[in-house]
């Protein structure tokens, strides 16, 4: 998932596409797609639960985010709990908030669509009395057992101010082969176009890594870039 959960608490950034960046790079919230904008429709087995952590690092001043997102699967819902930690320019935000994902049309694996609902809430952990949410419907398609085309639609809720904002995406991954998938991505949250391409390298059957490179070009302001790795691990709980 991804929520808008940057403010600055000392003094602004200084310019106003680096505002923009942070909003980007902060939305990057705990989701099944790893660290990609764009979530896929599928949850977690019954019994299976999940970590998920990455660094990301965006900008010349730069903006660097860090992450960690465990997540289970308890009933017929995946229940996940998103931890941010934001810096730029000696700046630092920290928040978090609980997510659920409720897969409710094709939940076998090899279904050719499926389609799921997810809603998160977000506070800011130092400051307290600031919420912020998101709703998404993540969809997947499968033409091929190699392929897979993810489409997003839904919402943000901006943390603190609670104005509204559309956001949505449409992602394809390509599996080479078990251990190596192609993921390329275009996304529009918080007003910003996200284009994004990378890789997920799987080190055994639950565990992978995952690396990709984004471009953000905020209205009227220059094409920002930046990298991502991130470290995905499943594990049985019961």
């Amino acid at each position: 998932m991804k929520n808008n959960r940057h403010r600055t608490t000392h003094r602004p950034p200084r310019s106003g596409w680096l505002l923009a960046t942070c909003c980007a790079l902060a939305s990057l919230g705990a989701q099944a797609a790893g660290h990609f904008d764009v979530d896929d429709a599928g949850t977690l087995d019954p019994g299976q639960c999940q970590y998920e952590t990455w660094w990301g690092r965006t900008g010349t001043e730069p903006v660097t985010g860090f992450h960690l997102g465990p997540a289970c699967r308890v009933g017929p819902v995946e229940l996940g709990l998103n931890l941010d930690r934001l810096s730029v320019g000696g700046v630092h935000s920290v928040t978090g908030g609980p997510q659920i994902k409720w897969n409710f049309f094709g939940q076998a694996a090899d279904a050719p669509f499926s389609a799921a609902l997810s809603v998160s809430t977000v506070s800011d952990l130092r400051r307290g009395g600031r919420m912020g949410g998101q709703f998404v419907v993540p969809l997947t398609w499968r033409p091929a057992a190699s392929l897979q085309v993810h489409g997003n639609i839904g919402t943000d809720w901006a943390l603190g101010t609670g104005v509204r904002t559309p956001r949505g995406g449409l992602a394809v991954e390509w599996a080479i082969d078990d251990a190596v998938s192609l993921i390329a991505e275009r996304n529009r949250a918080a007003g910003l176009w996200t284009s994004r391409i990378g890789g997920r390298f799987s080190l055994t059957p639950l565990i992978s890594v995952d690396i990709s490179a984004s471009r953000v070009r905020p209205t009227g302001g220059r094409a920002v870039t930046g990298f991502t790795v991130g470290l995905n691990h499943e594990f049985t709980w019961k």
